[in-house]
C-alpha cells in the first residue's frame, strides 16, 4: 500500500536539532540571564550531549552562535532583564508552533507564571512584569502601546518586553516611538523559522507570506528565507548544486549567497549532506494548488484542516462526546502507510488492517501464562495504540465519506479534470454558475473560477461578467475586493478582445441564441491564441495518455495524487530539471511560465558530497505547497532513489489560497 523507501535510499540528516536550537533561544530570551557567554554555554552543552548525526561538528557551534550575538539577536544593549516570575501574551498562530517546540510545562519551569492570548480585550493580568511574543505586525504593536499607555493613565508601573519572530521590523519599533512607548518596552528578536513537522518536512508557519508577496509586492519576508536556508547550510554542509524558479526564489538566493559569502570560513571545507536545493515560486504553477486533493493526506487536510503538523478530529470522528487532537506524522504507523495514498485505496487497506489486529489479539486465546505475560508486557500497548489510531482514520474516512458525498464530489472532480484536459468548456462553466446560483460555497466557487482562468488563460469577456455579477448577486457586493486582488495576481483574469472573439464570431453570435453563441465562442476559441497552460501541458505532457483506465492501485506516475487525470506542474519541472542537472532544453517552458530561472553548481562542494548525499533534495516552496506535491515527490523519489525534503513557507490549499486573496475575513 505504502511506498516503501528503497533499500539504496540515503538517510535522511536529524532535523531535531532545530527545534532544540529555537528552544533554548527562546528559554535565554525569556530568562534573560545577565552573562553573555552563559546561554551560550548550555546551549552548546545541549546540542553536544543530543546531536547524534555527525552533521554538526563542534566548529559549526563555535562559529554560528557567536555570529548570531555579534548580528544583534542576543544584543544586550536592546535587552531589559526581566527576573522572576512574569506572564507570558501569545499571539494566536504562534500557539500551535510553540506547542511544537516548548510546551505549557517548559515554559512554567522557566519563570513563565501565566498564559494569555493576545487579543483585542483588556488585560486581566495582575504581574508586575509583562512578555509578548508576537509576530511583527503594526496591529500588534498598537495593541502593546495601547496597553502600556492605559497602564501610565492608571499611575501603574510595570516591565514590558516584547519578543518578535521569525525577525524584527524597523516599522515596529517605529509604531512604539510614534506612541510614545520606545523607551518603556524592550524588544528582542527570537530566529524562530524552521519547525520540523514531519522527518521530511520543515515549515516557516509564515501563512501570511502568500499575499504578502504575490498580492501586495511585499518583500519582507525575503531575509527571513534568506537567514533560514543560511542556518541550514549551515548546520548540515553547503548545497553543491542549485536550481530554482520565478522572482522571489531568485531573490531569496541572491540574499542567501551575499549571507554565504561573508561568512564561507564556517562552512568551507564542510561535507555536504544534501546534494540539491530547488527553489519554486507559487505562482509558477497555481494549477496544482487549485485542484481537489485526492491522497489520504489532502483530503484530511482539505476537510478537517491540518494545522501545525496535527489536526482536530470532532465527535463524528472519535466516535464519543469529545474532539480529539492528533499528530500526523511518521510516527503514526497507521497514518504513515495511508498519507500518500490515493483515497479509493485507503479503505481497503484499512479493513485489512483490522483483519491483521484482531487475528494478533486472538493469539492470545492459545497462550499459556509465561506467553500471556510476556504479550501483555511486550506487544499488547503497541497494539492498543494501534488499535486507537486505526479507529481514527476510519472515522476520519467515513466522515470525509458523507461529505464528499453530499458535496457530489464525483461531479466536481469531471469538471476540474474537463478544465484541465481542455474539454467540454461550456458545460464546465455551466456548472460553476450552477455551483454559484445553489450557494454551495464562496470559497468553492471562487476556486472554480480561478481554475477556469488560469486553465484558458483567462475568461472571455462575457463570462468573466456574467460570473461575477452572479457571485456578487449570490454571495454579496462586499466581495467585490476580492475580485480586484484575485485580478491582480493573475488567478481570475479577463482575457483582451483579441484573444477571443473574431469579427466573424461578432457577427454570427448576433444572429443566434445566447446558448449557440456560446458554443460558436467555444469554436472560435479553439482557433485563438492558446493558453500557457495548455502549451506547457503539451510540453510536459502533464495530461497522461493512458489505454484503458489509470490503476491506481499500482499508479504509474505522479498523476495518480489527481487521479491520474494531471501531474503537477512543479513536480515535472523539478524531475526534468534534475534529470538534465540543469534548465537546459526547457527555454520553452520557461518562456510560456513567463519566469526567471537559474541554476548554479559549485563542483569543489560536489566532489566532497558522497553519492548518498547527491540523492538528497531540498526542495524549497516559496508561498505554501499542497500535501499532494509532496506525495506526488515522495512517489518520484521511490522511483528514481531519491530522497526528497520539504521546506515551505506553510503548507497550503486551494481554500487557504482564496481566503489569502479573500477581503472578507472569517
Amino acid at each position: 500500500m505504502a511506498f516503501p523507501h528503497r533499500l539504496d535510499a540515503p538517510e535522511l540528516p536529524d532535523f531535531s536539532m532545530l527545534k532544540r536550537l529555537a528552544r533554548d533561544q527562546l528559554i535565554y530570551l525569556l530568562e534573560q540571564v545577565s552573562a553573555g557567554h552563559a546561554w551560550l554555554l548550555s546551549c552548546v552543552n545541549s546540542v553536544a550531549l543530543n546531536v547524534t548525526s555527525s552533521s554538526l561538528c563542534p566548529l559549526v557551534i563555535s562559529f554560528e552562535l557567536p555570529r548570531q550575538i555579534q548580528n544583534g539577536i542576543f544584543d544586550r544593549k536592546t535587552q531589559r532583564v526581566l527576573p522572576g516570575k512574569k506572564d507570558l501574551f501569545i499571539e494566536a498562530d504562534l500557539m500551535s508552533p510553540l506547542d511544537r517546540i516548548a510546551n505549557v510545562s517548559i515554559l512554567k519551569q522557566h519563570e513563565v507564571d501565566k498564559l494569555y492570548k493576545v487579543e483585542n480585550k483588556p488585560v486581566l493580568s495582575s504581574s508586575e512584569q509583562l512578555c509578548f511574543l508576537v509576530r511583527p505586525r503594526i496591529k500588534n504593536m498598537r495593541y502593546i502601546a495601547n496597553l502600556v499607555n492605559a497602564d501610565k493613565l492608571a499611575g501603574r508601573i510595570r516591565k514590558y518586553k516584547v519578543i518578535l519572530t521569525p525577525q524584527k521590523f524597523y516599522a515596529c519599533e517605529m509604531v512604539l516611538e510614534e506612541e510614545g512607548i520606545y523607551g518603556d518596552v524592550s524588544c528582542d528578536e527570537w530566529a524562530f523559522s524552521l519547525l520540523p513537522l514531519d522527518v521530511d518536512l520543515l515549515s516557516m508557519e509564515l501563512p501570511e507570506f502568500f499575499r504578502d508577496y504575490f498580492l501586495e509586492g511585499d518583500q519582507r519576508w525575503i531575509n527571513t528565507v534568506a537567514q533560514a536556508l543560511h542556518l541550514l547550510s549551515t548546520l548540515y554542509g553547503p548545497f553543491p548544486n542549485c536550481y530554482g524558479i520565478g522572482r522571489c526564489a531568485k531573490m531569496s538566493y541572491d540574499l542567501w549567497r551575499k549571507l554565504e559569502e561573508e561568512e564561507d570560513s564556517e562552512t568551507k571545507g564542510r561535507r555536504p549532506e544534501i546534494g540539491h536545493i530547488f527553489l519554486l515560486d507559487r505562482d509558477m504553477d497555481f494549477v496544482t494548488a487549485l485542484c481537489s486533493q485526492v491522497v489520504y493526506e489532502g483530503l484530511v487536510d482539505d476537510t478537517f484542516r491540518i494545522k501545525c503538523g496535527s489536526v482536530d478530529f470532532g465527535p463524528e470522528v472519535t466516535s464519543s462526546d469529545k474532539s480529539l487532537k492528533v499528530l500526523l506524522n511518521a510516527e503514526d504507523k497507521v497514518f504513515n502507510e495511508i498519507r500518500n495514498e490515493h483515497f479509493s485505496n485507503v479503505f481497503g487497506f484499512l479493513s485489512q488492517k483490522a483483519r491483521n489486529l484482531q487475528a494478533q489479539y486472538d493469539r492470545r486465546r492459545g497462550m499459556d501464562i509465561k506467553q500471556m505475560k510476556n504479550f501483555v508486557s511486550q506487544e499488547l500497548k503497541g497494539l492498543k495504540q494501534e488499535h486507537r489510531l486505526l479507529s481514527l482514520h476510519i472515522g476520519a474516512c467515513e466522515s470525509i465519506m458523507k461529505k464528499k458525498t453530499k458535496q457530489d464530489f464525483q461531479e466536481l472532480i469531471k469538471t476540474e479534470h474537463a478544465l484541465l484536459e481542455g474539454f467540454n468548456i461550456r458545460e464546465s462553466t455551466n456548472y460553476i454558475e450552477e455551483h454559484i446560483d445553489r450557494q454551495v460555497s464562496p470559497i468553492e466557487s471562487l476556486r472554480l473560477m480561478c481554475l477556469l482562468s488560469i486553465t484558458e488563460n483567462g475568461l472571455i469577456p462575457k463570462d468573466y461578467r456574467s460570473l461575477k455579477t452572479q457571485y456578487l448577486q449570490s454571495y454579496g457586493p462586499e466581495h467585490l475586493l476580492t475580485f480586484s486582488n484575485l485580478r491582480r495576481a493573475g488567478l481570475l483574469t479577463e482575457q483582451a478582445p483579441g484573444d477571443t472573439l473574431t469579427a466573424v464570431e461578432n457577427k454570427v453570435s448576433k444572429l443566434v441564441t445566447d446558448k449557440a453563441a456560446g458554443k460558436i465562442t467555444d469554436a472560435f476559441s479553439s482557433l485563438a491564441k492558446r493558453s500557457n497552460f495548455r502549451a506547457i501541458s503539451k510540453k510536459l505532457n502533464l495530461i497522461p495518455r493512458v489505454d484503458g483506465e489509470y490503476d491506481l492501485k499500482v499508479p504509474r506516475d505522479m498523476a495518480y495524487v489527481f487521479s491520474g487525470a494531471y501531474v503537477p506542474l512543479s513536480c515535472r519541472i523539478i524531475e526534468q530539471v534534475l534529470e538534465r542537472r540543469s534548465w537546459q532544453g526547457l527555454d520553452e517552458v520557461v518562456r510560456l511560465l513567463n519566469c526567471t530561472e537559474f541554476a548554479f553548481t559549485d563542483m569543489a562542494k560536489e566532489d566532497k558530497a558522497s553519492s548518498e548525499s547527491l540523492r538528497l533534495i531540498l526542495v524549497v516552496f516559496l508561498g505554501g505547497c499542497t500535501f499532494s506535491e509532496i506525495s506526488a515527490l515522495r512517489f518520484l523519489g521511490r522511483e528514481k532513489g531519491y530522497r526528497f525534503i520539504f521546506l515551505t513557507t506553510a503548507v497550503t490549499n486551494s481554500a487557504r489560497l482564496m481566503e489569502a486573496m479573500s477581503e472578507m475575513k472569517a
